[in-house]
């Protein structure tokens, strides 16, 4: 194949995974809440923050990782936690919980996290949400200029920083851990 096939091939992809429903979801979002970013299509997956590190040659902590948890009420009530965290940390359900005031939080499975936010794992995004979702950004993701987060598919990521994370998706700057 020559490198003409390939820059083809590359950018008919890209076109592609840019008009996939999901993505075109996040960049509406983003457009109503005035962020001017540009959705990366990276030439791989990125499912886990050091894969997106990887591609975009950054570090892992300044991946913004979705994670999606079931955070369940004093009432016995269950609903859904994004809690955006730095690639480099774990989240502490236990501290999580003692902050936020929860019972509990436990890590979702792909159907809870598909039915809460519209997206498959690998693609979570901070924002355009099937339905309420709350959401906790780690605070330890001030430190980077700039920070990259999903963008709705395995393949795509946005850059933005931890206020602006805070800012669109109404959260809440935490410690994860």
């Amino acid at each position: 194949m020559s490198d003409r096939s390939r820059e083809s091939d590359a950018a008919t992809r890209a076109s592609t995974v840019l008009d996939h429903p999901a993505v075109a979801r996040v960049r509406q979002a983003l457009s109503d809440a005035g962020v001017q970013a540009d959705i990366v299509v990276l030439d791989g997956a990125a499912r886990t923050a050091a894969q997106a590190a990887e591609a975009l040659g950054t570090s892992v902590s300044a991946i913004a990782n979705s994670l999606v948890f079931v955070a369940t009420t004093t009432d016995h009530v269950t609903v859904p936690l994004l809690v955006l965290t730095s690639g480099g940390h774990r989240v502490d359900t236990d501290h999580l919980a003692v902050t936020l005031g929860y019972a509990r939080i436990a890590k979702a499975d792909a159907e809870f996290v598909r039915a809460a936010t519209g997206f498959a794992i690998g693609g979570v995004a901070p924002v355009a949400h099937a339905g309420a979702v709350t959401t906790m950004v780690d605070a330890s993701l001030a430190e980077h200029e700039v920070v990259w987060a999903a963008a709705g598919h395995p393949h795509t990521v946005f850059p933005t920083t931890h206020d602006e994370l805070v800012r669109v998706t109404g959260g809440r700057s935490v410690t994860v851990r």
